[in-house]
Parts: structure tokens; C-alpha cells; sequence
């Protein structure tokens, strides 16, 4: 496992955008009957954000990056890297961070560049930050999201009524006084096909064969270029990698459950978190859940989390939090830091869906 500690990592703040189209639980039962209320009862959704056809996940990521500029007031020019994690970029090339380097006015001595990761990507993304921090960088953005509806089937109810849009900011910088974070992170790919989007890559083009629609094992309407997940083998998966790696970070940090203030987990489903919280021995206060709010947001769970529950909140003391990601093939990560007192949680931002597409 990938280990790693660092001094000096300031959590500066964090801000989230959604898109203001909703779906709820309404528009489920309209698409695939009564059935479905036994399902989302059990995966705990109630209602998911969905980006419009010209919605992009950096556009979601722009809003919060201004937004949260903005509040910390820091000068786009004492930007010294962005990374943006995601699996929806804007083009096959170029790199969508040298769109938003454009877009937010940041230096062009800017380092940028993308991270193709999904449920594990905001934690490698704060990895990736506290890195070059500790490289020398002074101030880093770590631009974090998807928008994984646009690769869902809208006649797989597994996944059409689970899955829902987002884009995060993270303001990493140098803090001389922060307390250490500590990080593992790990990967398993031979788990690859059980969370994937097989059609339409370089591996197996988009043809007329690739868009048919069949049923797959589990009965699901989908095509090759739809995302495919076995529920079944991910559960496993995270049962199986999940508790130990909680148990090495804590041990690590020297600390314990108790200690902390919060833990949040990559928001997969109700029966993995519950399944997570119960094995770990996690008060169910300190387990913070926000998936009948806006589902599976893949890599922006985490950072949507943060600003849903701490958004507004007066925060008095430093925040111990313990945030995991998991899941897209496989990979894993989980980090232990402390939110400041001062830390900048603006509220969520709802983005109309008229964003203008950029060249």
C-alpha cells in the first residue's frame, strides 16, 4: 500500500456545484413502475442532480472554483497548479484543465493536468495536491467531479436511478502550523470489468454494434457505451478492502473512531455504508451520509458531503475527518486531515443548464 504523511497542508476550503435539474423518486416510478421504490429504499436515494445535454463536468467545477476564490480571496495568479479528477472530461484531448486554466484567469505558470479516476479520485486528488504543496508549490485546486449520467442508460434502473451529477473545489496551500494528514492508498485492477464503460473507447470503438441495446445478466437495458456495474462484486469488493484500510489509516494517524469528528465514505449505496459503518464500529452520528440527497456523484461524493454537512455550520475547533474513496478499478484511498476553524464552506451552487460550450 501507498503510505504517505505530510506536514503542512492547509485545507483552505471547499465549495460544490450541481446542476438545478432534480430527479426524485417521482420521476423514477414514472420511468419504471412501483417496482423501483423497493430498490431505492435500499440504495437510500431520493433525489439526484442530472447535468444538462450541454452541462459538462467543468462546468460545474468553474462555478465552485470561481465561487470559492472568490471567498477566500485569493488572486488567480497565486494559483500554482489545478488538477481536475474526473472520468467525464470535455474532449478526448485536450486536457480539460488547460480549458479551466483559461476559464478561471490562473496564471499561465500554472502547472495543470487531469486525472482519469472516479470514486477514489478526491482522494488522489488531495494526494496529488499535498505533493506538489510539499514539492514547494504554495497553492494548488484540486477540481474534482462527473457527470455520469451521460454515460448511464436511461432504461438501467440500477444504475439510471442511483447515479447523479456534481463538480467540487478544493483550495489546498502551504500552512506552517496545519496538523499532519495522512494518506494510503492502494489498487486492484483486476477488478476493472466489474465498473466500466466498454463501448465507444480506443479498445473497442463506437460502431453500430456497440450502440445496440441488449439486456445484460442482471436484466438491465443497456449498450456497450453505457456504464456497466455488478453490484454484487463492488460490494465485495469494498467489503473486502475497505475495513482494513480503515484500520492501517487510523493506526498510521495514531488515532482512533472515537477521536475523530466525522467519517465519510465515497457515497456508493445505503447497504455498502451501512454494511461499513456497522464493521467499523462507527457511531452513526459520526457517519455522515448525504445519498437521498443527490445519489452516487462518484468522485465528487466526498467534497458534496463535506459542504452539505459543514455548510453554514459555526465552526469553533479544528475538524478531524477520516474520508475514503473507493471503487472504478479498483482503486482505493483514504486520508485523515483536519479542517480549520476558518475553513471556507460556502453553500452549494445550482448551476442552470445553459452553460455555453468552449473550444
Amino acid at each position: 500500500m501507498a503510505k504517505s504523511r505530510f506536514l503542512n497542508i492547509r485545507l483552505a476550503g471547499v465549495a460544490s456545484a450541481v446542476p438545478d435539474n432534480i430527479c426524485g423518486i417521482d420521476n423514477d416510478v414514472a420511468a419504471f413502475g412501483e417496482k423501483i421504490l423497493k430498490t431505492q429504499s435500499s440504495v437510500g436515494v431520493k433525489n439526484r442532480f442530472v447535468a444538462s445535454s450541454e452541462q459538462c463536468t467543468s462546468d460545474l467545477c468553474l462555478e465552485a472554483a470561481k465561487v470559492l476564490l472568490n471567498d477566500l480571496n485569493w488572486d488567480p495568479n497565486s494559483v500554482g497548479a489545478l488538477i481536475f479528477v474526473t472520468q467525464t472530461p470535455d474532449y478526448i484531448l485536450p486536457a480539460t484543465s488547460c480549458i479551466l486554466q483559461d476559464r478561471l484567469h490562473l496564471s499561465k505558470d500554472c502547472a495543470v493536468f487531469d486525472v482519469n479516476m472516479g470514486c477514489s479520485g478526491y482522494v488522489y486528488g488531495l494526494w496529488l495536491g499535498a505533493s506538489l504543496i510539499a514539492s514547494g508549490i504554495s497553492r494548488v485546486l484540486v477540481l474534482v467531479g462527473d457527470t455520469i449520467t451521460k454515460v448511464v442508460s436511461s432504461l438501467d434502473a440500477s444504475a439510471a436511478t442511483l447515479i447523479g451529477d456534481a463538480g467540487t473545489a478544493t483550495a489546498l496551500e502551504f500552512g506552517e502550523h496545519s496538523s499532519p494528514c495522512y494518506f494510503e492508498l492502494g489498487t486492484d485492477g483486476a477488478g476493472a470489468e466489474n465498473l466500466i464503460v466498454p463501448g465507444g473507447s480506443f479498445r473497442i470503438p463506437h460502431s453500430v454494434e456497440t450502440a445496440k441495446v441488449f439486456s445484460d445478466k442482471s436484466g438491465n437495458k443497456r449498450s456497450a457505451e453505457n456504464l456497466y456495474m455488478d453490484g454484487f462484486e463492488v460490494f465485495d469488493f469494498a467489503s473486502r478492502e475497505v475495513p482494513g484500510l480503515v484500520e492501517r489509516i487510523l493506526a498510521q494517524a495514531n488515532t482512533s473512531i472515537d477521536i475523530l469528528d466525522g467519517v465519510i465514505f465515497h457515497q456508493a449505496n445505503m447497504l455498502i455504508l451501512q454494511y461499513l459503518g456497522k464493521k467499523l464500529g462507527i457511531p452513526p452520528a459520526k457517519l455522515l451520509v448525504t445519498m437521498e440527497k443527490y445519489g452516487n456523484t462518484s468522485s465528487a461524493s466526498i467534497p458534496l458531503t463535506i459542504t452539505d454537512i459543514f455548510s453554514g455550520q459555526n465552526i469553533v475547533n479544528d475538524v478531524k475527518l477520516l474520508l475514503v474513496g473507493f471503487g472504478a478499478g479498483y482503486s482505493w484511498g483514504g486520508v485523515i486531515l483536519n479542517a480549520d476553524p476558518d475553513i471556507i464552506l460556502p453553500k452549494l451552487i445550482k448551476l442552470k443548464g445553459d452553460s455555453k460550450k468552449h473550444a
